[in-house]
C-alpha cells in the first residue's frame, strides 16, 4: 500500500484541531515495532476501548488470538468460535437487547462473517506512517464538528457512481473498527463508537470516524483547495471559540 502523505494527513489533523490520537488498526507479523505495548489481561474481561488513556499516552494494545479481552473482540477480529452459541445469542439479544429475537441475532452474526487476521498479531494505537504496508484502517476520535468536516472530506472525491463513502451500521466497537467494509480496498468511512456497552470508556462527545486505507489516502489529499482552508470551516470554529467565551463568562460569575 502507498504511504499515506504524511503532510496531508498533518494539514487534516491541524485545520479540523482534532487532538486524540489517530488510530490505526495493524494485522503484522512482528508486534516490536510498536512498543511500547499493553496486553489485555490473561483472565477476564477487558473491552479494547478500556486502553483509551493507553492510547493517549502513545501505547499501542496488542492483540492475540490467545489474549483478546473480550469474546466479542476474539469473534469479530480473530474468528474464534462461540464455545456456545446458544449462551451467546440469548446474551445479545435477551440479556442486552440488542435484537428483537435470538433468532434474528443468529441471522444477522451469519451475515456478518468475522475479520481472519494474515498474521499472528493485531495492534492498535497510534498511527504509525512506517507500518503503512499492514495497516487494516485508521480511526479518527472527533467530536460532532470534527465528524461533519470528515464525512465532507470522505464524499469530496466521490463520484455519484462509487460505492456509499459513509457507513453506518450496528455491531460492536471493536466490529465497527472493520465489520462495516465488504472490501478494504474501496475508500469508505463508518461511523463508530456507537455501541453503548463500549462508551463508558471514552468521553461522551467522542465518536468514532473509521476509515480504509484508500480512504485515509483521499484524506491525507485534501489541500488548500478543499474546504479545509474556506470560510465555513473558519467560520464554525471562531463560532465554537466565542460560544465557549460566552460560557466561561457564565461559569466565572456564577
Amino acid at each position: 500500500m502507498p504511504a499515506t502523505s504524511e503532510t496531508g494527513l498533518e494539514l487534516l489533523v491541524e485545520r479540523l484541531a482534532i487532538e486524540e490520537p489517530v488510530l490505526g488498526l495493524y494485522d503484522v507479523p512482528d508486534p516490536a515495532p510498536f512498543a511500547p505495548v499493553v496486553h489485555p489481561g490473561a483472565a477476564g474481561h477487558a473491552c479494547v476501548w478500556a486502553f483509551y488513556e493507553q492510547w493517549r499516552r502513545g501505547r499501542t494494545v496488542h492483540l492475540t488470538a490467545d489474549r483478546y479481552g473480550c469474546r466479542g473482540l476474539g469473534r469479530a477480529l480473530f474468528g474464534l468460535p462461540v464455545d456456545d452459541r446458544e449462551a451467546f445469542l440469548s446474551f445479545l439479544a435477551d440479556d442486552e437487547g440488542l435484537k428483537a429475537s435470538t433468532e434474528l441475532m443468529d441471522r444477522w452474526l451469519d451475515a456478518h462473517p468475522p475479520y481472519v487476521p494474515r498474521n499472528a498479531n493485531l495492534m492498535l494505537g497510534p498511527l504509525r506512517q512506517e507500518q503503512a504496508d499492514h495497516l487494516v484502517t485508521a480511526t479518527f476520535l472527533v467530536d460532532p464538528d470534527q465528524l461533519s468536516s470528515l464525512i465532507i472530506g470522505a464524499h469530496y472525491h466521490a463520484s455519484p457512481d462509487d460505492p456509499t463513502p459513509v457507513l453506518v451500521d450496528f455491531g460492536s466497537g471493536c466490529m465497527e473498527l472493520v465489520d462495516p467494509f465488504r472490501d478494504l480496498a474501496v475508500p469508505q468511512a463508518a461511523l463508530g463508537m456507537t455501541d453503548i456497552a463500549m462508551r463508558r470508556y471514552v468521553p461522551s462527545h467522542l465518536l468514532a470516524f473509521t476509515v480504509t486505507p484508500a480512504m485515509l489516502r483521499r484524506l491525507s489529499s485534501l489541500d488548500e483547495r478543499s474546504f479545509l482552508c474556506r470560510p465555513f470551516l473558519s467560520d464554525l470554529q471562531k463560532a465554537r471559540r466565542r460560544r465557549h467565551g460566552v460560557d466561561r463568562g457564565v461559569e466565572d460569575r456564577e
